[in-house]
């Protein structure tokens, strides 16, 4: 009999995540230790269990003010080598009790560069906290790969510097470029000699597209950014008719098996759809989409990928079969190489899937 398709089953079952901030992500309790070590006095609450209700309702708000706000205060206490490096470890160390088998985590380091440091000792903090969350992981018997994928901001004019630096540490942790912030008014081709840098090195991105505006900001990523994957892409919901038909970059969009990054619960929270039975996962899932399954921002949203299974199974009556298809389908469109992806798949992914459904 196979077990029951719940959260503590579902904690067990290995898990691929490809859309994660680390900056979205930190334990109340290190943010407030955090603040105290940088003397920084604007936190809105001084115990964890407060903090962290407050970073949630301040992004539930509806308020973009407000919601930007949670991430100054992240940002805020993120500045300093060890900082960051505690930040990656404690994040490696939480994705991997979570059942998770492989990770990219995302980071923008110019944002870390406020008070002062360097943007290379900013990846290298990054990169040294992955790696010792990583060694510890395995020493407690869940072993995990995080991978780190590099952002720019596109409303900033730092996206050379980022790209050249995805390619510089891409042999040391770093698997992949990303660009993040405000979609309209900012496209994706904006600063044409960063994705030729990128093209160049053969580089690999994701590009956030398809959540805060609609299909020409995927097309968009897609032919100007050369985009391998989208983060969120939930607005190709906006080219699929009642029917099933599709429109022309929807089609183009399942055709290639571009990865879908989805984060349902994110999606709620910033108003782009009213409700978990409103989205389209399950629907873009069911029309052979290559749709996986993300946190995006585990704080601000209360989630775990664990709890993000859990929900849409719950809501839509996921099997095992969509869980593990999810999976795979994320495992094939990570950045690991080919020969990460073959022992991760044969050695973790199968055969743990196999133990739920014996």
């Amino acid at each position: 009999m196979p077990e029951p398709l719940n959260a503590e089953n579902l904690r067990r079952a290995p898990k691929v995540l490809l859309h994660d901030h680390l900056d979205g992500g930190l334990r109340p309790r290190t943010v407030l230790e955090l603040a105290d070590e940088a003397g920084y006095r604007s936190l809105p609450a001084d115990d964890a269990g407060e903090l962290g209700l407050w970073f949630r309702q301040a992004a539930d708000s509806g308020s973009l003010v407000r919601y930007l706000e949670t991430f100054a205060h992240t940002v805020a206490v993120m500045q300093r080598p060890d900082a960051v490096h505690r930040v990656a470890r404690e994040c490696a160390l939480y994705l991997a009790a979570d059942g998770v088998v492989y990770a990219e985590v995302r980071m923008a380091p110019e944002l870390l560069t406020e008070g002062g440091m360097p943007i290379e000792a900013a990846v290298e903090a990054l990169l040294d906290g992955y790696a010792q969350g990583m060694t510890e992981a395995a020493a407690a018997g869940t072993p995990i790969t995080v991978g780190t994928l590099l952002c720019a901001m596109r409303q900033n004019d730092r996206w050379d510097e980022v790209a050249d630096l995805v390619v510089r540490y891409r042999d040391a942790g770093v698997v992949g470029f990303d660009l993040a912030g405000p979609e309209d008014g900012f496209p994706p081709d904006r600063i044409p000699s960063a994705i030729a840098l990128l093209d160049r090195a053969g580089a690999h991105r994701t590009i956030h597209a398809g959540e805060a505006a609609g299909t020409e900001s995927i097309r968009a990523a897609l032919d100007g950014a050369h985009a391998e994957r989208l983060g969120h892409g939930v607005r190709i919901a906006d080219e699929v008719a009642e029917d099933g038909e599709l429109g022309p970059v929807a089609r183009r969009v399942r055709d290639a098996q571009v990865a879908l990054e989805v984060a349902p619960s994110s999606n709620v929270q910033t108003g782009a759809y009213p409700s978990l039975a409103k989205h389209p996962v399950d629907r873009l899932h069911r029309l052979g989409f290559a749709v996986t399954l993300n946190t995006d921002n585990r704080l601000m949203s209360g989630v775990s990928l664990t709890s993000e299974f859990a929900e849409v199974a719950t809501t839509f009556g996921w099997t095992w079969d969509d869980v593990q298809t999810v999976t795979d389908r994320a495992l094939a469109a990570s950045f690991a190489s080919e020969r990460e992806k073959a022992r991760l798949l044969g050695d973790v992914v199968r055969p743990g899937y196999a133990r739920l459904r014996a």
